[in-house]
């Protein structure tokens, strides 16, 4: 039986948590849990995302000893791209701020109606 490697399990780990922030963002009706399950989200398609970016074989983007010993093969094929790494770390700071964003959102509901659960605002309601 082939062993799994770390492409596969961080793609099925990337899968399962996307999987578990959709199933928390539509079945929770306490704001801090849909909130915590879009961060959930995030950092389930946060992983998806660097783990296809991965290649076995190859280093990382960082330029020191491991890439001058390949000095004698060809560098730009030896290292990983950086552009999903690059990313992922943008996406990471946005959905920070996007968070804090939701929970201060949050708190200013919770001192104006006392309450969390979504189903107990119908002020937009027709």
């Amino acid at each position: 039986m082939e062993q799994l490697d770390l492409g596969h399990i961080s793609l099925a780990i990337g899968f399962l948590l996307i999987l578990i922030g959709f199933w928390g963002l539509l079945t929770q009706k306490n704001i801090i849990k849909i909130i915590v399950a879009f961060t959930i989200l995030d950092t389930g398609i946060n992983i998806l995302i660097v783990s296809l970016g991965y290649i076995v074989g190859k280093t990382a983007p960082i330029v020191d000893n491991s890439v001058e010993q390949l000095e004698n093969h060809n560098v730009v094929n030896s290292i990983v791209d950086p552009v999903p790494q690059a990313l992922v770390l943008t996406a990471i700071v946005i959905g920070f701020g996007v968070t804090a964003l939701m929970l201060a959102y949050a708190m200013k509901l919770f001192n104006a109606k006392k309450t969390l659960e979504i189903n107990k605002f119908n002020d937009l309601k027709w």
